[in-house]
């Protein structure tokens, strides 16, 4: 499940306690459940980790998905059992920042993402996989463009593809300065452990049913 704190401009029509309370028990169920919880968080990463740090440790793991949080954070997410998942949205943080933030993570926490239809790499001289925006349907450009102010945003023309996963990989692995396929390989055995929780899909168990 998905669940999280948003301070943005979306996340303001929703009272923030009343946001709080919501996610405080999303945990807890996840905790018993001994699930893991993918969580969205937008300029609330400071309530998010005291909010974690009171409700954890998830032994079954939480994804911060399209993190966008500081480098200094990352420690103690990482200790509460966070992995880091990273899209397209990295691309719009200061170079610098974003690499900073990276080397903060354990190898063994990292997860690549694209967040499509949302999060069109901001990068030049790539080929991207975009699908066109029906702009005849105002509820589709405005799910495509309503995303946090922190990181690129998608064009109005276009929406973002699980193709370009490649181009995440690329720039993850250039600013960590490591090969992509030894990333990749880390990435795809992150997010095996996290998701081979019993019942789902690529659970040992489910191999052999």
């Amino acid at each position: 499940m998905q669940t999280g704190l948003d301070k943005g401009s979306h996340g303001k029509t929703i009272d923030f306690g009343e946001q709080v309370e919501v996610f405080q028990r999303q945990l807890e169920l996840a905790k018993e459940l001994e699930k893991p919880v993918s969580v969205h968080c937008v300029r609330a990463f400071g309530d998010l980790l005291e909010i974690l740090k009171h409700t954890g440790p998830f032994p079954a793991g939480v994804l911060l998905h399209s993190y966008l949080g500081s480098a200094e954070m990352v420690p103690g997410l990482a200790n509460l059992g966070c992995y880091f998942s990273l899209s397209g949205f990295l691309t719009g943080m200061k170079s610098s920042k974003a690499k900073k933030m990276l080397k903060a993570i354990p190898l063994d926490r990292i997860l690549l993402e694209t967040d499509a239809p949302d999060a069109v790499p901001k990068l030049d001289n790539v080929s991207l996989v975009t699908v066109p925006v029906d702009t005849s349907d105002a509820d589709a450009e405005k799910s495509h463009s309503d995303s946090t102010s922190q990181a690129a945003m998608p064009s109005k023309e276009s929406l973002n593809h699980p193709a370009n996963i490649h181009i995440v990989l690329k720039y993850v692995a250039s600013l960590l300065e490591m090969p992509e396929a030894e990333l990749a390989e880390a990435s795809y055995r992150n997010a095996t452990k996290l998701f081979s929780y019993p019942g789902s899909k690529v659970h040992p168990e489910a191999e052999t049913a």
